[in-house]
């Protein structure tokens, strides 16, 4: 693949207006973050700050757009159909994807009045007969589109915790596919993104909001290994670098897709990537846009360039290289 292949990376949107909400919707852990949205959320989390992503959106038109978890905000299934439009305005099903996260599995749930709505956006390609059966959306993941020589490969860390808890686990059952996945492409030559709501990486999230099998996840990727993997779910950027056997390969966290906030870094924002290869390995250009509520539009923060892999010295380790533009 010599021609770029751009395709833009967003997480938790919170698209939601809870207009229809009844009470009975509440006697559980809703409650609690009914009360978080009515006191707080809904003045930081704001449709117009989506609606200003989606024109910024259709002027880069990236060829591949994937959403990292969070599209609700207490996985109701009014918020699912509000959900379901968004993305139609985003593009057709074959030019995103989705995975869930935590608020989506706020609570349990009859996933025919939820998830199912977003079916299009998170089944495999078709003829992927390693991963879930379609009509059951329990073993959708690990999903695996295949755009170019792209393998955008899909977890569901998204479980029902307790109150005060936003804890997420990929399980044995995704992680025994997952090692499959990931030979079965790394032996086809392809740029594997492993994409998950929640963190692999130690350090980003606190004790309550982690994800509780991260070790198990990174100890599979340093075995089969990994291009990049891309989350959400800490609302701010973040970029760390996790052990494969070609090296390391980076893992890399957007901020909340409409967020507006008085702190540092947790503006509303989303990357894009034009991904290449050449003679020496991948190239990809990481073009960092966030939200400027002055001028209610996305503007680029920062560039960079990975260059994965890189040959390091007469060893023929290979390793990582981030170059600044």
């Amino acid at each position: 693949m010599n021609e770029l292949f751009i395709f833009a990376h967003l997480s938790d949107p919170h698209l939601t207006s809870l207009c229809n909400i009844r009470v009975r919707d509440l006697l559980n852990k809703r409650a609690l973050g009914y009360l978080s949205w009515h006191l707080h959320r809904r003045f930081e989390y704001r449709g117009e700050v989506l609606a200003a992503l989606v024109r910024d959106l259709q002027g880069i038109r990236p060829e591949h757009i994937i959403i990292t978890g969070d599209l609700t905000h207490l996985g109701l299934p009014c918020e699912f159909l509000e959900a379901k439009k968004w993305l139609h305005s985003l593009g057709p099903p074959s030019q995103v994807t989705v995975i869930p996260g935590n608020h989506d599995a706020y609570v349990g749930t009859d996933r025919d009045h939820t998830f199912v709505h977003w079916l299009e956006y998170m089944v495999s390609d078709a003829g992927q007969d390693h991963v879930g059966k379609k009509s059951d959306i329990r073993t959708l993941f690990p999903s695996l589109r295949i755009r170019h020589e792209t393998a955008f490969i899909g977890l569901s860390s998204a479980r029902p915790s307790k109150p005060f808890f936003a804890l997420g686990s990929v399980g044995q059952v995704q992680l025994k596919k997952l090692g499959h996945i990931l030979a079965q492409t790394g032996r086809q030559g392809l740029f594997r993104i492993v994409m998950i709501h929640h963190p692999p990486q130690p350090g980003i999230m606190t004790w309550r909001r982690r994800l509780t099998d991260s070790r198990e996840l990174r100890s599979l990727i340093a075995q089969q290994g990994v291009e990049m993997v891309l989350h959400g779910h800490a609302h701010r950027s973040s970029m760390a670098w996790l052990k494969t056997p070609a090296g390391l390969a980076p893992a890399i966290g957007v901020p909340s897709a409409s967020a507006t906030s008085r702190k540092s870094g947790h503006n509303a924002g989303y990357n894009v990537y034009s991904l290449s290869q050449n003679a020496h390995g991948w190239e990809v250009a990481v073009e960092v846009r966030g939200y400027v509520p002055k001028e209610r539009c996305f503007i680029v923060k920062d560039k960079s360039r990975l260059v994965l892999p890189c040959l390091s010295g007469p060893t023929g380790v290979v390793t990582a290289k981030v170059q600044r533009t």
